[in-house]
């Protein structure tokens, strides 16, 4: 049993001899006890934040679309977190960039105003991962693509040309 001696000790004083009192401590430990027990049953915890990617249907693999290269713009992400970016297909010129707000944030936002303001059209994202890159590294560009509302966007494999155009620029 736990308890608490509060009683007064060794003074010499006249009068009438004090009592010592004792507290026993077991109530306030077992209420301590239930209010946890409680507030552990009750709460709730996090829930996991699942990022919604649509997949294209596989019955229609057949089906293609001309798409003007002016909309197109091509995302790599490489390895030590380097992001390099080229839009159209043909001779495109790559660039680098990183995932900061005055980097791929603000080269999204200008791309998809020029683009808005060419074609009249919303700018299409091709995102590419190199095997330097990690998933993190992924999670961001889609961060990206949600804050900066590009609309169409879609993840891809990395093909060697790609690779050839990093190696041809010096970049990978």
């Amino acid at each position: 049993m736990a308890e608490i001696d509060t009683g007064g000790g060794g003074g010499k004083k006249k009068g009438p001899k004090k009592q010592s009192t004792k507290v026993d401590m077991t109530p306030m430990v077992d209420l301590a006890f239930l209010l946890i027990t409680f507030f552990m049953l009750t709460t709730t915890f996090n829930k996991p934040q699942v990022m919604e990617v649509n997949m294209p249907d596989k019955n229609n693999e057949d089906k293609t679309q001309k798409l003007n290269e002016k909309r197109a713009m091509t995302v790599i992400l490489g390895k030590d977190n380097n992001v390099y970016y080229y839009q159209g297909v043909n001779n495109p010129e790559v660039k680098k960039t990183n995932y900061s707000d005055e980097g791929l944030r603000k080269l999204l936002l200008d791309k998809k105003k020029e683009v808005r303001q060419v074609t009249g059209k919303d700018i299409f994202v091709v995102i590419k991962a190199t095997e330097g890159s990690n998933y993190k590294n992924v999670v961001d560009v889609l961060d990206e693509m949600s804050i900066t509302s590009i609309p169409i966007y879609a993840l891809a494999d990395i093909t060697p040309a790609d690779l050839d155009l990093l190696k041809k620029n010096n970049l990978e």
